[in-house]
């Protein structure tokens, strides 16, 4: 993910992300999930080589069977606390199902005739159990919009689960079942901040619906950002994500991804691939984000987060060139300050020059801000990290440059805005980003012999428009007929969208850029294919 792009508040427009040795440490807490973990069974030096005609000796034969010991251990302990959750969720008729985004939930086809008024998709995701009283934890995206939710345990027993809470800002959720506390094993978590590059992480959680899967990897990078919720038209960011080369695959979204303790480090949620499936790159939110977020949601339903108020950007040489100050100057730079937030009754100021950089306009001026508590600020992410692990009501002192003069700006933080709250603002004040509420993927000439169209056909193809939306207020058409493709499964047949505005569209990416690009309230026109005809669709967003 480009840090240059990354801000606390993203103006997010069509779909979510396309994608997706240290730990031994335990958080402290009041649940029991949390105490210190039991140490796994030593690993067994009699394990079998898989091949004895060409199994090791010595050393190397011992190393491998103490590493092959460990894991069967780490399955053996932490699998039962892993479950896989089914949920059934209402579409519209002209609604189709596709597992449209690697590490999100599983779908499959919806359930009754095309010609049905009421139709049902189902998804599969992961979750693990996180205390004896029945509360499980999952991801947001698994759960959210769901009007039943099953829970399948490693022993094949299967009960029926209620959402307890869900905070979308961090893609987290608790739901419950209602089983025999004996029945229930609650993970340990570990320290994710003491997490390093390059050790051992182990996944455990349901891709494809293939219950109790286990992989393997390492820890590829820390410090990641990711978008929570690119489905809002206004979203934030979760900070301190944790990036491994451990498989994970549609299905996986909120099961574990856990140390050679088999402590937790954190909740596999969305993977980095062009092809939706495993391509190496995948991202769990950490266990400190977990371990502050879910014993709110399961004590009052809700996560409040502290927010300062702004929006911007990592401070680049070539930003800093543009505002005269020096290249090697770094920080975050100000874009925008929202109405009647913390950064607003303290003064900050936002960008307010345009101009142009490798041929992108962009806007600067703003504040620069260096440091938060005397904590440096070198890019964005430092920022947003360090209010996340803030609170609400919070006094916080910003270092700035303003003008290329450095000052201090004291700010209380206040609690984030709702979406709700959040969509009334962006009306009101002309906050640029739209929402579609459809899923798309970019052309090519597979697709469109698929569809019968000539090859070199461009656009985004519309493969699920989200009930209630605005794509399905204004008539956007879905797909109809579930194919695969090297591989991927897509969904033909439904409308094409070639221009936004008169402006062309050649690529999902196209799309999103030129979404963003549009007040939140203003009224656009798309240009689309429907069975090979051209024809034009007004949008109202602010109706």
């Amino acid at each position: 993910m480009n840090k240059r792009t990354i801000s606390l508040s993203i103006l997010v427009v069509f779909a979510m992300i396309a994608l997706t040795a240290c730990g031994g440490v335990s958080l402290s807490t009041n649940n029991p999930n949390t105490s210190a973990a039991p140490a796994l069974p030593a690993p067994t030096q009699a394990a079998p080589a898989p091949v004895q005609q060409s199994a090791p000796s010595g050393a190397s034969g011992d190393l491998l069977a103490a590493y092959q010991g460990t894991l069967e251990n780490i399955y053996t302990t932490v699998s039962p606390s892993v479950v896989n959750i089914r949920v059934v969720e209402k579409v519209a008729a002209s609604d189709t199902i596709t597992s449209q985004i690697p590490g999100f939930p599983f779908f499959s086809m919806p359930q009754g005739g095309q010609q049905d008024q009421q139709q049902y998709q189902t998804a599969l995701g992961s979750g693990f159990v996180w205390d004896t009283n029945g509360d499980i934890v999952t991801n947001n995206h698994v759960v959210s919009g769901a009007d039943k939710i099953e829970v399948t345990f490693s022993d094949g027993t299967i009960v029926p689960a209620t959402l307890v809470g869900a905070d979308p800002d961090s893609d987290l959720a608790v739901i419950k079942v209602d089983v025999a506390a004996s029945q229930l094993h609650p993970v340990q978590l570990a320290d994710s901040s003491a997490v390093k590059v390059g050790q051992l992480a182990v996944a455990i959680g349901n891709p494809f619906g293939l219950e109790g899967t286990m992989t393997t990897g390492i820890i590829s990078a820390v410090g990641r950002s990711l978008p929570a919720d690119e489905t809002s038209a206004q979203s934030y960011t979760i900070p301190d994500v944790i990036q491994t080369d451990t498989a994970i695959n549609p299905g996986n979204s909120g099961g574990v991804l856990v140390d050679v303790q088999g402590q937790v480090l954190g909740v596999t949620s969305a993977i980095e691939s062009p092809v939706r499936a495993n391509s190496g790159v995948g991202f769990a939110i950490p266990s400190t984000i977990v371990n502050n977020v879910v014993p709110a949601l399961i004590k009052d339903g809700k996560y409040v987060h502290a927010w300062l108020g702004i929006s911007g950007t990592s401070l680049v040489p070539e930003l800093a060139t543009a505002m005269n100050l020096d290249a090697g100057q770094r920080g975050a730079l100000v874009g925008e300050v929202m109405p009647n937030s913390p950064a607003e009754q303290a003064g900050l100021q936002g960008s307010n020059k345009q101009v142009t950089i490798e041929g992108q306009n962009t806007t600067v001026g703003g504040d620069v801000i260096t440091a938060i508590d005397k904590q440096p600020v070198n890019e964005m992410d430092d920022l947003i990290a360090y209010l996340a692990h803030s609170t609400v009501d919070q006094k916080v002192t910003l270092t700035i440059l303003r003008n290329g003069k450095q000052e201090t700006v004291d700010a209380t933080l206040a609690a984030r805005p709702s979406a709700e709250e959040r969509a009334s603002t962006n009306s009101q004040s002309g906050t640029r980003g739209i929402k579609l509420g459809a899923i798309g993927i970019t052309m090519d000439d597979a697709i469109a012999k698929e569809m019968n169209l000539p090859n070199g056909t461009q656009g985004v193809l519309v493969e699920q428009v989200q009930s209630g939306s605005l794509a399905d207020t204004a008539g956007l058409r879905g797909g109809d007929k579930s194919i695969t493709i090297n591989g991927q499964q897509i969904t033909v047949g439904g409308d094409i969208i070639t221009a936004v505005n008169g402006q062309s569209i050649g690529s999902f990416q196209e799309l999103k850029a030129a979404l963003a690009q549009l007040p939140s309230g203003q009224e656009l026109s798309l240009t689309i294919l429907r069975n090979g005809t051209e024809i034009q669709i007004t949008l109202q967003p602010g109706q």
